[in-house]
């Protein structure tokens, strides 16, 4: 068993949801977090890395309203942020948790990496690129994931991935490697926890 595969193996506590700045929890250990459109399968993937069921997925777009923490191992941090896109709720409503959102990837010091959940599927849309652009903006690091790999073929896996490279090679704050998973078939979650668990030993 590797490191990483040993912290995935620890405790995983669910801390609380964040819907307010002054809620988020201290700055005291390092955090990645994952985001994505509404049903890009962030709940899924966070789930099949900590192999238990921390996280409540969901057919329904917008599931994910506000900010939900989870501690790894009393370590690190896991967020699972709101879905962007086509979330079913009221627009004031998906106005407040992309506010909450944006505040969020400014104001942390302690956020070592965001990971960008895309349905392997559907590639990059306009909403992926909004979500790209403010990374830049905010100066933090992103690593795309592409998600429901099972559903294509190895083919359409390999053009999948050189799509989404060609589509997010120009934004700056972009890691170069793209993971594709399955948490239906545990494809590819060892590569993420691996990224965490390097996110750890390098600031």
């Amino acid at each position: 068993m590797t490191p990483a595969q040993k912290l995935f193996r620890s405790p995983c506590a669910f801390i609380g949801s964040v819907a307010q700045w002054h809620q988020l929890p201290p700055c005291d250990k390092p955090e990645f977090a994952f985001v994505g459109r509404s049903n890009a399968g962030k709940s899924s993937l966070l789930n099949a890395l900590v192999g238990q069921q921390v996280a409540r997925a969901s057919a329904t777009p917008g599931r994910t309203q506000q900010l939900n923490f989870f501690c790894l191992n009393q370590r690190i941090y896991l967020v699972d942020l709101p879905g962007y896109g086509f979330a079913k709720a009221p627009k004031a409503q998906v106005k407040s948790w992309q506010s909450s959102m944006r505040t969020y990837l400014r104001g942390r010091p302690n956020l070592r990496r965001v990971f960008l959940l895309m349905d392997a599927r559907q590639g990059v849309m306009k909403s992926d690129e909004d979500m790209m652009t403010l990374l830049d903006e905010t100066a933090v690091v992103f690593q795309i994931v592409l998600t429901k790999a099972d559903k294509l073929s190895a083919a359409q896996q390999e053009q999948a991935i050189r799509q989404v490279q060609q589509a997010s090679e120009k934004h700056v704050a972009r890691y170069p490697d793209i993971v594709l998973t399955s948490a239906q078939t545990g494809q590819g979650v060892e590569s993420v926890q691996e990224a965490v668990y390097t996110g750890i030993q390098h600031r």
